[in-house]
């Protein structure tokens, strides 16, 4: 790390170690969503597109391009995870009566029906794993995650065009 505002004292070992817990995070989040999609008998991400459609359909149900936007993922891999979810019946696929080339997806009774199923523990792993945050460090952790999602973006095309052309990586030295 070379940006003085991450360093303490010339050291990056306190950025190494928000490095190593956010790992931590992610792998405990994966396992989680992975239960709860067990729980139900979907893969985890088909858990987090599940979940994200009961909470982003309202009355008449949410674009494919509202959820893809929402998890941070491409508009093909809901569409692809939202029909398989459709075929299981735990979605309801419907044209957009807005805009006739696009889907409305919304939870279908079976699927309010499962999710409704571990509701309780959904909430109770939800306490437990942000149970250490007050309200002040929500608020602050929320808004911090949200501008590394942005930069993340960044270097994820860095790493996309250093893989396509090696010579990305000489000239950002």
């Amino acid at each position: 790390m070379s940006r003085p505002a991450l360093l303490e004292a010339g050291s990056d070992r306190r950025f190494r170690a928000l490095v190593h817990d956010l790992l931590t995070i992610s792998t405990r989040m994966d396992i989680v969503r992975q239960h709860l999609g067990d729980r139900i008998g979907i893969s985890g991400p088909q858990y987090s597109v599940l979940a994200a459609v009961a909470h982003l359909q309202g009355e008449g149900g949410a674009s494919v391009g509202t959820v893809a936007k929402a998890l941070h993922v491409s508009s093909a891999f809901v569409a692809s995870e939202t029909g398989k979810l459709a075929q299981r019946g735990l979605v309801d696929k419907r044209t957009n009566p807005h805009d006739r080339r696009g889907v409305l997806v919304s939870v279908s009774p079976a699927g309010r029906q499962a999710i409704g199923r571990i509701g309780a523990e959904i909430r109770a792993i939800n306490d437990l794993f942000f149970g250490a945050l007050g309200g002040k460090t929500f608020a602050a952790l929320s808004t911090a995650i949200g501008a590394l999602v942005g930069s993340s973006r960044k270097a994820i095309h860095y790493v996309n065009a250093a893989e396509r052309d090696p010579r990305t990586l000489e000239a950002a030295e």
